[in-house]
């Protein structure tokens, strides 16, 4: 017999979460550097062993800028953070300006047919303070299997992808939307996505 589970013990762990229904939340999240945007996210920042998507109308628009906070702070704890087939060779010394410790920062040259693998792999590993990867599509399981990496990994997954995959549904904790230079939240996992637009400070 299949043993009964009470809601309210799903609840508490945040396996699920009752919709329309504001639960104060333990600002347990990995700060983004970004004081905007960690007030307007649940946990106060990028969900901890979970994907964040973000979604871009094109590669090297500045989206990295949205990262580098936690990077550098990443690193600078000794943790390391893992880029799975960038789409541009990082460019170290504007990367050691933004205080990331280049000991810490490794790139993974992958093709695409190999890219989503190494990326769930480097999650998996438990090694890994954060792991960055540019999948050239992924699919709905594809993404399943990094959120699922990140998790036992323990580690923060984030995926950059092209802003056509906003209209499908996607399993990772947390997706971004960058349009009209700020940053719209579509979903966040504890809470309703906030309305507006985040702009980062420069």
């Amino acid at each position: 017999m299949a043993q009964v589970v009470a809601i309210d013990s799903l609840l508490a762990a945040r396996t699920l979460w009752h919709a329309g229904r504001s639960t104060r939340l333990p600002a347990d999240g990995e700060p983004s550097g970004h004081a905007a945007l960690d007030a307007r996210l649940p946990h106060g920042g990028w969900p901890r062993r979970a994907l964040t998507e973000l979604l871009l109308p094109a590669n090297g628009v500045g989206e990295l800028a949205l990262l580098l906070p936690t990077i550098a702070r990443m690193t600078a704890a000794g943790g390391t953070v893992v880029l799975v087939a960038p789409p541009f060779i990082p460019y170290a010394p504007a990367w050691q300006a933004a205080g990331v410790d280049l000991a810490g920062l490794h790139v993974v040259d992958a093709s695409p047919r190999d890219a989503l693998w190494a990326q769930e792999q480097c999650l998996r590993s438990g090694a890994c303070a954060a792991v960055l990867g540019w999948p050239p599509g992924g699919d709905d399981r594809a993404l399943r299997r990094l959120q699922v990496a990140a998790d036992s990994g323990d580690c923060c997954g984030f995926v950059l992808r092209d802003r056509r995959h906003a209209a499908n549904a996607s399993p990772a904790a947390l997706r971004l939307l960058l349009e009209d230079g700020g940053w719209r939240v579509l979903k966040c996992r504890g809470g309703q996505p906030p309305s507006g637009l985040v702009q980062l400070a420069h």
